[in-house]
């Protein structure tokens, strides 16, 4: 590797620099898995247990129902269910019947939904019977032509079961044979395959439409990064949403490919359930957000030595920065390894991850996977690359970039230039090839014209003993045209103290990187993910 790319010499000695991609679409992995350890578990939830043979056979005959029920290649099926069973064999029904997965939050009232299927168009919707009045609603208004409706139970009953005059497929009469043969069309890596909402580098909602070739290469690229991971001995826990590309790729896809038994938990904020999955399965893999390793962390049982943790062997912790205390902690009460990856619904799903058993670096979101390519470029002139350890736009181009924005060229196009990622991400790299990442382009805040970013501003925040969450955003200032706004969260309902706090950032801060105000919240704005919506505090200052 040159001297441009100077990561692939600190990856682990058991990763390659480069792969060979084999001609695979998202289903060959189930299928290879099949054919090799049909009996083994492959889906646990709550009761039920079910084989890779199981699977295959439900998700294949679920396929041959959608075709006889008129779905086409390239159509679009709206999966509104959360982490179940019936979810995966959707998922992998779907992409067997040549359709394209657009997953959707099933817990979104039903505007979101209305919102999402009008980028998409899903011809055929599929969830919850408890979702089954405006699910019908939903699917007037979208224009599907099919209503598939699961019996399953959920810790989130938000809804009435009046669902008798809806009229609906049920889900259990998809999973058997059906009674004439029907032909499944043929898919190929090039075809499309998942399309994940996002708001994406420019802010506005929209769809990122990924090939089976795009969703593959990342599944190959971490079954060769997960170096302590063997092929049919592992245990995976995936609580982190699988209508998020996150969750259906690291935390279903990979687990496929390795031959995992994959324990399935519905409601990922249910932290005594996790525990409970985690003893009782003996888990060797979970991939997360900092905010559960958080919570196990100070988990009063946890820390009384009542829970056996001893089996986690790697945890890949994503969608916001991980804290290295939270890191270092989790490690001594498990004993296995805890690292941050970086990623993205336009390369579904990661692109940069700290190796497993090398060196895992305080603040870095890690090395960039093998055969991604990345540069740093001059915020205002993306011709001019930024030197080492100097701080610009990150681009990307690698086999897991998306083919663009579903029916938004232009939208595509701003993002897109030559093959390659504008993320609007910024972000620096050491000499070393590590990469870290300071903010969004849109979330710089400028006071008096001197840029702050606000992750280097929440990170000294959060150093103070008395703050355990920080979130920052720039709001408008008459003087200095933008201030420093900070909300935080406080551990144990500590009263704030807004001029301590400031005294306390001086050691660590310019003084026009100081938040000029400091407001104490009960909890800060999440996706279901973790990531956090800044912009929803800055609507919320406005409005105040």
């Amino acid at each position: 590797m040159s001297d441009q790319f100077p990561w692939a010499s600190h990856y682990d000695a058991e990763v390659p620099a480069h792969l060979e991609y084999p001609d695979f679409t998202i289903q060959d992995y189930l299928e290879r898995q099949v054919k090799e350890t049909p009996g083994r578990m492959a889906l646990i939830c709550e009761d039920k247990v079910i084989s890779y043979a199981e699977l295959y056979s439900s998700s294949r005959n679920f396929a041959e129902h959608l075709v006889e029920l008129g779905l086409k290649p390239g159509d679009r099926v709206g999966i509104c269910l959360p982490n179940t069973i019936e979810f995966v064999i959707s998922f992998f029904g779907t992409l067997m019947a040549g359709g394209v997965v657009a997953a959707m939050n099933p817990f979104y009232p039903l505007p979101e939904w209305q919102y999402q299927t009008k980028i998409v168009s899903p011809k055929i919707l599929i969830g919850l019977k408890t979702r089954a009045i405006e699910l019908f609603e939903l699917k007037q208004k979208s224009g599907s032509e099919q209503l598939i409706l699961v019996d399953v139970k959920t810790d989130q009953q938000l809804f009435p079961k009046v669902y008798e005059d809806v009229n609906y497929v049920a889900f259990e009469k998809c999973i058997i044979s059906p009674e004439t043969q029907v032909k499944l069309p043929l898919v190929n890596t090039l075809s499309p395959a998942v399309l994940q909402f996002s708001g994406g580098t420019t802010g506005l909602p929209k769809a990122a439409l990924a090939l089976h070739c795009n969703v593959a290469a990342n599944i190959l690229q971490f079954t060769k990064w997960l170096t302590t991971l063997k092929q049919g001995e592992e245990v995976f826990l995936t609580l982190i949403p699988l209508y998020h590309v996150y969750g259906m790729v690291i935390g279903l896809n990979v687990g496929i490919a390795m031959g995992a038994a994959i324990v399935l938990l519905p409601d990922g904020k249910n932290l005594d359930k996790t525990l409970q999955l985690i003893q009782e399965h003996k888990v060797t893999f979970f991939p997360g957000v900092p905010s559960i390793y958080q919570a196990i962390n100070r988990n009063q049982r946890v820390l009384a030595g009542e829970v056996n943790l001893s089996s986690i062997k790697a945890c890949i912790s994503g969608s916001a920065p991980l804290l290295p205390e939270t890191r270092e902690q989790f490690e001594k009460l498990t004993g296995g390894k805890l690292v941050e990856g970086y990623g993205l619904s336009e390369a579904p799903t990661a692109t940069h991850c700290n190796p497993i058993q090398g060196e895992n670096r305080n603040g870095s979101i890690g090395l960039p996977l093998p055969d991604v390519e990345c540069k740093i470029v001059h915020l205002e002139d993306d011709s001019k690359i930024m030197p080492i350890g100097e701080s610009g736009q990150l681009l990307i181009r690698s086999p897991q970039v998306m083919l663009g924005y579903y029916g938004s060229p232009s939208e595509t196009a701003l993002v897109m230039k030559e093959d390659w990622l504008y993320t609007g991400d910024i972000a620096k790299m050491d000499e070393d090839g590590y990469f870290y990442i300071l903010g969004r382009h849109k979330d710089l805040i400028k006071v008096n014209g001197l840029q702050v970013w606000p992750t280097e501003v929440e990170e000294v925040l959060v150093r103070h003993h008395k703050i355990s969450e920080a979130a920052v955003a720039g709001v408008y200032d008459e003087i200095t045209g933008e201030a420093v706004k900070a909300w935080v969260v406080m551990r144990d309902y500590a009263p704030l103290d807004p001029k301590d706090v400031q005294l306390f950032c001086r050691s660590s801060l310019a003084g026009y990187k100081i938040p000029k105000e400091i407001v104490a919240v009960e909890k800060l704005p999440k996706s279901p993910v973790g990531k956090l919506l800044r912009r929803e505090l800055v609507n919320l200052n406005q409005e105040t």
